[in-house]
C-alpha cells in the first residue's frame, strides 16, 4: 500500500486560481478545462457541497458538449452514494484530459487512504476480497501493503485484520481554565 499522500500546496493554488477563473470569466460562464478542473478539485477535497454546487450552475449546453465534466461528474457520484468500487473503477474507465489525468490520479490516491482509514476504525477483520475492492486494488496487493503497515493478513481464512488506529490526544483542560469557561457561563446566563 502506498504511503499516505496529502492534497499538496500545488492543488491548493490551482483551485484557488480555477476559482478566481471562473468568478472572472466573461458573462459568467467559463470554459470546460475551467470548469472539468475545478470540479475534479472539488472532488479530491472530498468538498462534496461545493462540488454539487458546481455541477448545478455549469451550463447544460457545456454538461453535453464536453463529456468529460460528465465523466468527473460520474466519479462525484460514486463518492456521494460512498461507492469505493465505482469510483475507482469510474476513474480507471475514462481517458482523461492531460490537464484532469493529475488530479483523478491524486483522488484515487487519496479515496484509497480514506477507505484504508476507514477500515482501520471500522473493522476488526475483513475478507481480503472485500478490503481489495474497498481501497482498489488487487487482493495481493492489497494483503501485501496492510502487511507492510502493520495488518495481520491470515492467508487460510484469507481475513485482514486492521491495526486500530492509535487515537487522537485529548486537550486537557486546566481546572482554572475551565472554572472560568463555567463561571463565563453562568454569568451569562444569569444576564
Amino acid at each position: 500500500m502506498p504511503a499516505a499522500t496529502s492534497v499538496g500546496d500545488n492543488y491548493n493554488k490551482l483551485l484557488e486560481q480555477c476559482e478566481a477563473q471562473e468568478l472572472e470569466a466573461p458573462g459568467g460562464i467559463a470554459t470546460p478545462q475551467v470548469y472539468g478542473q475545478l470540479l475534479a478539485l472539488y472532488l479530491l477535497h472530498n468538498d462534496m457541497n461545493n462540488a454539487r454546487y458546481l455541477w448545478k450552475r455549469i451550463p447544460q449546453a457545456l454538461k453535453t458538449a464536453n463529456l468529460e465534466l460528465g465523466a468527473i461528474w460520474a466519479v462525484g457520484q460514486h463518492i456521494w452514494q460512498r461507492d469505493f468500487p465505482g469510483i475507482y473503477t469510474t476513474i480507471a474507465a475514462y481517458q482523461w484530459s492531460e490537464s484532469i489525468q493529475p488530479i483523478m490520479d491524486a483522488l484515487r490516491e487519496a479515496t484509497r487512504q480514506r477507505a484504508f482509514g476507514l477500515v482501520a476504525q471500522a473493522y476488526t477483520s475483513i475478507m481480503a476480497d472485500d478490503f481489495a475492492a474497498f481501497v482498489g486494488c488487487p487482493v495481493d496487493e492489497a494483503v501485501q501493503g496492510v502487511v507492510n503497515q502493520g495488518w495481520q493478513a491470515d492467508p487460510s481464512t484469507r481475513m485482514v485484520m486492521p491495526k486500530k488506529p492509535d487515537p487522537p490526544p485529548v486537550s486537557l483542560i486546566p481546572n482554572e481554565q475551565q472554572l472560568a469557561r463555567l463561571t463565563d457561563y453562568v454569568a451569562f446566563l444569569e444576564n
